[in-house]
């Protein structure tokens, strides 16, 4: 696919800015919204700047895409659609975790607990901020809606089309089909006798399966077609299929911390080698993307080297001797706990917050309109937090209670 020209920017941009959306929801629902610091539970500090950061990956690129339709904030803000592959490593590593370390423990892992847990921290907000968008003509702002069994279902994201409204539920779509395979995949995986040799066949297979169904939907869907464009997002961007590498990746880190037990706390105390060593590899991917994002290279290998770039700076900010583990970004323990709601609600937050400035003569890319933009999307993403997500999650820890830790790993065999 040849490198994007000047007579295709204004179409790419004409249809991203009603097609893209990005993720997130990842997490933490497990990695973008936390339990809230009260009862002094212990945070990870690391963790909380990797889901910062890429809550305002999300922000920016959107505000680039759906505001100003300009890269406005340079390079950050055009590379800035890895922040869904960021929140994908994120949850692949904490979901993972919960599961292997509860499947490791005496009292084993209970499947019905794992799923109330999950959907008490998912569900609340994202049924409102869907309410928002059917009830309220206003702030869907004439986007067509798809059915909302589509919703519902977490079936939006298969064969997404562009211009539909709350196109960014995608990602939601994407983590909550996870939720749903990864216990079932991982008890079927512990039934059989040498399971640990399952388990890591299982995600080299998920690896190669996405990997080849990348290169068939460029080949069969992309290249060469009038459409090209609109058909990667549908058939790659928003594939579940096509977007496993990150979660993955995550997952493969779970695995070695609760069945490898040596191997990984060897591999933990090397957090700053991690951290320069994934930022190398994401450094060579956003150069490789700047130069031509669809190229069929970069959508290959692009994303298994955007899941190891991330997985290492998620290994990186597990030690807390790393300067990524112990470093505390101001505010960014708060933002990765309002991360989730600030996802669902930004994109139309600085739309519609955008339109009275620019009648008023401020332009997108005036720094008063950025700033209100910015700034309502964390407030209003934080109002969803206190009023909708901090109630419900006071639920779960009373009604659903978080397993004992547990203390003997046995669960997976390693023969």
């Amino acid at each position: 696919m040849r490198p994007a020209g000047p007579a295709d920017i204004g179409y790419h941009r004409k249809l991203v800015n009603l097609a893209i959306a990005m993720p997130p929801s990842s997490i933490n629902k497990p990695s973008r919204h936390s339990d809230a610091p009260r009862s002094g539970a212990r945070r990870i500090h690391g963790l909380d700047t990797l889901r910062a950061l890429a809550v305002t990956f999300v922000v920016l690129h959107h505000y680039t895409l759906f505001v100003s339709e300009r890269s406005t904030f340079g390079w950050f803000g055009d590379v800035g659609w890895v922040g869904v592959d960021l929140f994908f490593a994120l949850s692949g590593y904490l979901i993972g975790n919960q599961i292997f370390a509860a499947m490791a423990s005496p009292e084993g892992f209970a499947p019905g607990r794992f799923y109330a847990r999950r959907l008490l921290r998912t569900l609340p907000n994202f049924y409102v901020v869907l309410a928002l968008y059917y009830c309220w003509p206003w702030f869907r702002d004439g986007m067509t809606m798809l059915p909302a069994w589509r919703f519902l279902s977490f079936t939006q994201n298969i064969g997404l089309l562009a211009g539909t409204g709350f196109s960014h539920a995608w990602s939601l779509c994407i983590e909550e089909q996870f939720y749903m395979l990864l216990p079932a995949l991982a008890l079927l995986v512990a039934a059989h006798k040498r399971s640990l040799r399952m388990a890591w066949c299982a995600i080299g297979a998920g690896l190669a399966l996405g990997l080849a169904a990348r290169a068939w939907f460029w080949l069969h869907e992309v290249e060469g077609q009038q459409r090209g464009l609109a058909h990667y997002y549908t058939y790659i961007y928003y594939s579940s299929l096509c977007r496993l590498d990150e979660l993955l990746a995550g997952v493969a880190l779970a695995l070695l911390k609760n069945f490898h037990k040596d191997l990984w706390a060897r591999l933990v105390r090397r957090g700053d080698f991690a951290t320069v060593a994934g930022v190398l590899v994401l450094g060579l991917v956003f150069a490789w993307s700047l130069h031509d994002r669809y190229a069929f290279g970069v959508t290959l290998f692009g994303y298994p080297l955007l899941a190891l770039g991330f997985g290492l700076l998620v290994l990186a900010a597990l030690d807390p001797s790393s300067r990524l583990g112990a470093i505390r970004v101001p505010g960014a323990e708060r933002l990765a706990l309002w991360s989730y709601a600030i996802y669902l609600v930004h994109k139309q937050v600085c739309i519609l917050a955008a339109r009275p400035f620019a009648d008023a003569g401020y332009g997108p890319e005036s720094a008063l309109t950025i700033g209100a933009c910015l700034a309502l999307s964390v407030a209003c993403g934080a109002l969803l937090y206190y009023l909708v997500e901090s109630p419900f999650m006071a639920l779960r820890t009373r009604f659903v209670p978080q397993a004992p830790s547990p203390a003997v790993s046995a669960s997976l065999q390693s023969h």
